[in-house]
């Protein structure tokens, strides 16, 4: 497939940050819409590549933007709302999407690659339930579209190991909320690349990909594991959920919202598949092992601790 023109929506962030240069890699013209584009300079300077400001909730201004593109890629997504009924995820997820879907109609745009969520319409969590909803709009679409489901993504500067290594810097003590929680963590490198090899494989049209690593684990082993790697020794306390819940209650009022009870509701599914989307596009899983424990115990690691960002 020839270089095409994409438009990324949620290009700035984590997945986002890998996403772009790789795509940038294939030759494409690659335009990111950001609500501030001067906080994102470092993907502006890359060939090819323009972040330009944008409110992708404005209908006329992704029409606009999309004009003359060959493919979307929706990457927005938040963990966490600054309310608690489910309107904030509505908006991210729900009604982006949709307003997504009718801008790319009015300007002709065929291809659609979007961004979900290991178990998207499952359980109790406004996360997941609107990931859901956002999958069945696009379901019904008449575009061409692809549709990623990862676990939790880890990388450099992820919002996972990076949020609990700065937690055990400075906690020598954890209480931990749904310890027995599984996930199969998936590198952003390799959610980059099957984002890239969708976009050149006509087969992909129609699929949906469930994106996880080769390892599962707990949750309260992987919070051991990154103590272990940043070389503090740690006391880990599973909660019952009861206490789980009220932590996630508190979690709720602290700066930076540590964990919220939509949180805690969504770790009640264990993020885990038996369908290994990664190898059905020919990638081979990387292990956090492979990875991690250079990010996380390097020379610039405290660099790396304070500029972790958690969305996508």
């Amino acid at each position: 497939m020839q270089p095409q023109k994409i438009v990324v929506l949620g290009g700035t962030g984590f997945v986002g940050s890998h996403l772009v240069p790789r795509l940038q890699r294939d030759g494409h013209t690659i335009t990111v819409l950001s609500r501030n584009r001067e906080q994102h300079r470092e993907l502006g300077v890359l060939p090819d590549v323009a972040v330009v400001n944008a409110d992708v909730h404005d209908r006329a201004a992704l029409t606009r933007h999309l004009a003359g593109a060959g493919a979307v890629i929706n990457l927005v997504g938040i963990l966490n709302e600054h309310g608690s009924d489910g309107s904030g995820f509505r908006k991210a997820h729900v009604e982006l999407t949709g307003n997504l879907i009718a801008a790319c109609a009015a300007v002709g745009v065929p291809r659609l690659l979007q961004m979900s969520a290991l178990r998207a319409g499952e359980g109790e969590s406004f996360y997941l339930k609107t990931r859901g909803e956002a999958e069945a709009r696009v379901k019904a679409s008449p575009l061409a579209w692809t549709i990623f489901r990862p676990s939790v993504i880890f990388g450099d500067g992820d919002g996972l190991f990076f949020r609990f290594a700065q937690l055990l810097r400075i906690a020598p003590v954890l209480p931990l909320a749904r310890a027995g929680a599984k996930f199969t963590p998936v590198h952003v490198g390799d959610v980059a690349e099957a984002f890239a090899r969708a976009l050149i494989h006509p087969h992909t049209v129609g699929r949906v990909y469930e994106l996880t690593g080769p390892r599962v684990i707990e949750l309260g082993e992987l919070v051991r594991w990154t103590a272990r790697m940043i070389g503090k020794r740690r006391l880990i306390v599973p909660l019952p959920d009861p206490l789980g819940f009220l932590q996630a209650y508190v979690g709720e009022w602290l700066p930076g919202k540590p964990i919220s009870r939509d949180n805690f509701r969504s770790l009640k599914l264990d993020s885990v598949s038996r369908v290994d989307g990664l190898a059905a596009l020919g990638i081979v899983a990387t292990p956090m092992e492979l990875v991690m424990p250079a990010l996380l115990s390097g020379d610039d690691r405290q660099r790396r601790l304070d500029r972790f960002r958690g969305d996508y």
